[in-house]
C-alpha cells in the first residue's frame, strides 16, 4: 500500500447509518466495509427499522439515544434524526466526518424508490450538512437470502475510487448492487436516476377479528423497458449502478421556460 494511502486511512473518519435499525445485518456489513477503509468507524443508526422514512424528522417527541459501545449509538427516531444527533450532539466537540456510508440497505433503492427510502435520505442529510455521502443498497429476491457478501466484495475498492475522485458539495451518490453472487457482476456503470412504466404501490384492505377494517400499503414490482443506462436497468443486468443524485431539485428547462412566459406578470410586480 502506497505511503499516501496509508496515511489516508489513518486520517479517514466515518460515519455509518442505514434506516433497517441498529441490529440490521446490513449495518454489520456497512460497518465492516467501512472498517475496511478507516479504523475511526462510528456508528449512530435507528433503534428500530425506519424502511420508507424518507427525509422526515422526529419533531412531536423526543430523541432517545443509547450507546451501545465505543462509538456506536441507536437513536429512537429517523435516519435523518440520526445523522443530525451524529453531528450536532455525538461529534460535535471531534473532527466531521470525512464520508457517511447509509446502508447497506436490504433491497434496492432505484428509480423512485430514492423519494421514500431512509437509506437514501440519510446521505441526503449528510449531504446537507458538507458530508461526503454515500448510499448503499444490496438488492435481493425474496424469499431468497441477501447476498450481503456481493456489496461487501464490491464496495470497498468503489469507495475508494470515488473518494479519489471526489464529487461536487450538493451532490450526494447511490449504489446499487444487484441480486447476484460477487463473481456474477456483470459490469459496474455511472447511471441516470429509472423510472418505472407503473406505479408500484397500492393499498391492501384486510378486516381483523372485529370485522373493522384495517390497510397495508404494499409494492407490485413491474419489469417494464427502463432506459438502458438507468440504475434499473443496470442493476436487472447484473450490474452495479452508481447514480450521483443532487440536493437541488430545480428542473432547469421549466424554470426557463416559465420564467419567459410569466415574465410580462413579474415585471408588473416589481414596478408595483
Amino acid at each position: 500500500m502506497p505511503e499516501a494511502e496509508r496515511d489516508r486511512r489513518r486520517t479517514l473518519r466515518i460515519l455509518v447509518s442505514n434506516d433497517d435499525g441498529i441490529d440490521a445485518p446490513g449495518l454489520k456489513a456497512a460497518e465492516r466495509i467501512a472498517r475496511t477503509l478507516s479504523p475511526d468507524v462510528w456508528v449512530v443508526a435507528p433503534e428500530f427499522e425506519q424502511s420508507g422514512a424518507s427525509h422526515s424528522l422526529t419533531l412531536h417527541e423526543p430523541l432517545r439515544v443509547r450507546g451501545l459501545s465505543c462509538r456506536r449509538y441507536a437513536v429512537r427516531g429517523t435516519p435523518t434524526d440520526c445523522v443530525i444527533m451524529a453531528l450536532d450532539r455525538l461529534l460535535k466537540d471531534r473532527k466531521p466526518p470525512d464520508l457517511l456510508i447509509s446502508g447497506v440497505n436490504r433491497g434496492a433503492n432505484l428509480g423512485e424508490d430514492v423519494t421514500y427510502s431512509g437509506t437514501v435520505a440519510a446521505a441526503m442529510e449528510g449531504t446537507l450538512l458538507g458530508i461526503p455521502s454515500v448510499a448503499l443498497s444490496q438488492g435481493y429476491t425474496s424469499p431468497h437470502p441477501v447476498k450481503w457478501s456481493t456489496a461487501e466484495h464490491h464496495a470497498p475498492e468503489l469507495l475508494c475510487r470515488l473518494l479519489r475522485e471526489g464529487w461536487p458539495a450538493g451532490v450526494f451518490i447511490n449504489v446499487n448492487f444487484p441480486d447476484v453472487v460477487s463473481a456474477g457482476v456483470t459490469e459496474l456503470a455511472v447511471t441516470r436516476q429509472g423510472q418505472r412504466d407503473a406505479a408500484n404501490i397500492f393499498i391492501d384492505e384486510r378486516i381483523d377479528a372485529r370485522n373493522v377494517p384495517y390497510y397495508w400499503i404494499g409494492f407490485r414490482r413491474h419489469k417494464g423497458e427502463p432506459h438502458p443506462r438507468s440504475d434499473l436497468a443496470v442493476v436487472a443486468r447484473g450490474g452495479i449502478s452508481v447514480t450521483p443524485l443532487q440536493i437541488d431539485l430545480t428542473h432547469r428547462r421549466t424554470r426557463q421556460a416559465l420564467e419567459k412566459a410569466l415574465k410580462p406578470w413579474t415585471t408588473r410586480e416589481e414596478s408595483a
